[in-house]
């Protein structure tokens, strides 16, 4: 019964940390999305080629789209706005970079596999179900109290 006790107590105090983890989860994955999205910027037409090469339907709007959600992506995320919004397009374009690039090469991040774009994906999920605390746009905003 004490085991309990302690255990309870524990999640109680943890609740706490809640917000700052969701904060510091936003930076890090707005962080990841944006060395990316400038290299689809800076690169368009790279891009665009590259995309074509890997049968991706048509690559120049889907280069534009993809650059566009990411950096939209970046400032959403930072900002603690509509991330709840945000983090569904940013899910697609991970499962599309899992799909046309990385799958082939299995799960290690070192064999640029799937490992860290899968990542991204829980923590996008993380973001969906429990919004982006109290740190944030949309706890000024919009109420949110998670």
């Amino acid at each position: 019964m004490r085991c309990k006790q302690i255990y309870i107590e524990f999640s109680r105090l943890s609740e706490y940390g809640k917000s700052l983890s969701l904060l510091l989860a936003r930076l890090a994955v707005a962080y990841g999305f944006y060395e990316p999205a400038m290299m689809k910027w800076n690169g368009m037409e790279n891009v665009s080629s590259w995309f074509e090469t890997m049968g991706i339907p048509f690559p120049t709007l889907s280069a534009y789209m993809a650059a566009s959600v990411e950096a939209a992506g970046v400032v959403l995320l930072i900002l603690g706005l509509f991330t709840r919004f945000i983090s569904l397009p940013l899910i697609f374009v991970m499962i599309v970079a899992i799909v046309t690039v990385h799958l082939p090469h299995g799960f290690s991040a070192g064999d640029n596999g799937f490992e860290i774009p899968l990542y991204y994906m829980l923590f996008l999920l993380i973001f969906i179900s429990n919004g982006a605390g109290k740190f944030s746009l949309d706890r000024l905003i919009f109420g949110e109290e998670n």
